[in-house]
């Protein structure tokens, strides 16, 4: 797959996205990048701790987050866009749903598009990827991430989110979207069970082979999500601050088990982690 001026060869290692949110409210580092000198630094530590593709998202997805409107996204995201381009030599992926957004993202030079509503959420933006020509990825969310912690249930959650891609991959295409710019990803925490002795997240890293399937580069976003904080933290949830360890373990299950991308946080960490992982299985 081609993202940007790179090649990316699937298969032979493992790819690190990296997260920049420019928001003030996002689960594990609202506030933190939300200028744009604040943005630029932070993505420039990540290319020099060995980032493959930074994704930059102006509306946090956290549970029980809202939407915010296109013009409050657009003073988010694009002055950091207009810098970024200029100032680093990586791809750089678009973290939006929305059509407005991305089209001047990608006019901007923004090399893919990362939509969590698996194209659902902006009947026009799957017209945008065919016409740019560029790799969308789609993933699995149960509800919006305003509700999507609320009572979720499955019947068989790997079954069900694999039959849910399979739909999402047959319109994309039909509209035109090239099967190879296609990535798709499962929705580590959107709306998945944790606590309570179910762990939903912990059984699609488990079963991530099932996923092969499909016929795509499948990508993972655990990085500090809950579920490392319940399963990590006994009977007390551990902070955001305090889950890398069960983040790298989760990413090396993911990578041993399929995956080709993790969206992550923690970019030098990871990419060390998996250095070795990739060492052991991909030779």
């Amino acid at each position: 797959m081609k993202i940007g001026e790179k090649n990316f060869s699937f298969g032979s290692r493992t790819y690190i996205m990296g997260i920049l949110n420019v928001t003030p409210d996002s689960f594990s580092d609202g506030g933190e990048f939300d200028s744009v000198d604040k943005a630029v630094a932070h993505a420039k530590q990540m290319v020099a701790d060995g980032v493959d593709v930074i994704d930059i998202g102006g509306e946090s997805t956290r549970p029980g987050a809202k939407s915010i409107t296109i013009e409050e996204e657009i003073i988010r995201v694009i002055p950091v866009i207009e810098e970024l381009t200029k100032k680093v030599n990586i791809p750089l992926s678009i973290d939006t749903y929305k059509s407005e957004i991305a089209k001047k993202a990608l006019d901007l030079g923004i090399a893919m598009v990362n939509d969590i509503t698996a194209l659902q959420g902006d009947k026009k933006l799957v017209n945008d990827i065919a016409d740019y020509n560029v790799p969308i990825i789609l993933m699995h969310m149960k509800g919006t991430p305003n509700n999507m912690q609320k009572n979720p249930a499955y019947d068989d959650v790997v079954k069900e989110i694999i039959d849910f891609l399979e739909k999402r991959i047959e319109y994309a295409t039909f509209n035109k979207v090239k099967k190879e710019n296609i990535i798709i990803d499962p929705g580590i925490g959107f709306g998945k069970r944790t606590g309570k002795g179910i762990e939903d997240n912990c059984e699609i890293l488990r079963r991530l082979p099932e996923f092969k399937t499909l016929g795509h580069p499948i990508m993972i976003g655990a990085s500090r999500k809950t579920f490392i904080g319940n399963v990590c933290g006994g009977k007390t949830l551990l902070p955001v601050t305090d889950r890398l360890e069960g983040s790298l373990a989760a990413s090396s299950i993911a990578v041993a088990n399929g995956a080709d991308i993790l969206r992550v946080h923690d970019v030098k960490q990871t990419r060390r982690c998996i250095d070795i992982v990739d060492s052991i299985i991909r030779k």
